[in-house]
């Protein structure tokens, strides 16, 4: 159940506003992410957890029933095969609370962001 009411200043608040069951699962997936891109830096945007790292790497949220992940549109086709069992949209996946999350694909689907976000950064360099 994402609050609106209080933004939160950084993601130990944004995480403390759910119920003890849910801070476990976005504090693991919190921590799967930091693994993954261990030089990411940690933020609140749109009011959501957010991770950059030579851009935006990965959002998430919590919601009533589902943990949202918004690794980018490339992300969920590059994953698609993977994420048959899970709701996705454009850029979104949604991992259902009543469920276990596949923490060793989110592992993938962010290094695989961190890999395409170092190839655009490199690009733009050598455009300059």
């Amino acid at each position: 159940m994402k609050s609106n009411t209080n933004i939160s200043e950084n993601i130990d608040e944004y995480i403390a506003k759910f119920p003890s069951a849910v801070q476990k699962i976005l504090k693991k997936l919190r921590q799967t992410i930091k693994k993954a891109a261990p030089k990411a830096e940690e933020k609140v945007s749109y009011q959501m957890p957010a991770f950059v790292l030579n851009g935006m790497l990965v959002y998430f949220a919590g919601y009533k029933n589902h943990i949202g992940l918004y690794p980018g549109a490339a992300a969920i086709v590059k994953f698609q095969k993977k994420l048959t069992k899970y709701h996705t949209s454009k850029g979104t996946v949604q991992f259902q609370l009543d469920e276990p999350l596949p923490f060793e694909l989110v592992t993938e689907i962010v290094k695989y962001r961190v890999k395409t976000n170092l190839i655009k950064a490199k690009n733009k360099m050598s455009k300059r």
